[in-house]
């Protein structure tokens, strides 16, 4: 699959793409909303890895972004796991999220499922410009 990581933290950015590239994907990263918005424009991405917390806003703003321009399959991956997190996450369109620290094992099941969503169905796809949740 071709993936997109948004992680600011170089070293957890680097170790993903190398660990998700030998399981056999494509991948780009981001470290901030402006640069992953600017990926997403000129790539199709099968599933987006997003950290919560970014320079330049939320994991959660960015899928208020990209779900005002089309259907996106995300993960949220946050090293904050109570369940308020987690409903925002899913309430912002991420299909699941991840609560640092994730196995690869973890990691690997979760892009699998969710990479198996059609377009149009799931958290991601059903949200409207109207019903996107403010944070």
């Amino acid at each position: 699959m071709r993936l997109l990581v948004v992680e600011d933290h170089l070293d957890t950015a680097t170790l993903l793409s190398r660990l998700l590239s030998m399981d056999g994907h494509a991948i780009d990263i981001a470290g901030d909303i402006s640069s992953a918005l600017e990926l997403c424009e000129r790539n199709n991405y099968d599933v987006l890895l997003a950290d919560i917390e970014l320079p330049d806003g939320s994991g959660w703003e960015l899928m208020k972004t990209l779900l005002k321009r089309r259907p996106v399959r995300a993960i949220a991956i946050s090293g904050h796991g109570y369940n308020t997190d987690v409903q925002k996450s899913i309430q912002a369109g991420f299909a699941e999220h991840l609560t640092k620290p994730i196995t690869i094992e973890n990691l690997y099941a979760a892009i699998e499922r969710v990479g198996s969503l059609p377009l149009g169905e799931g958290p991601g796809s059903t949200l409207g410009e109207g019903n996107i949740p403010e944070f």
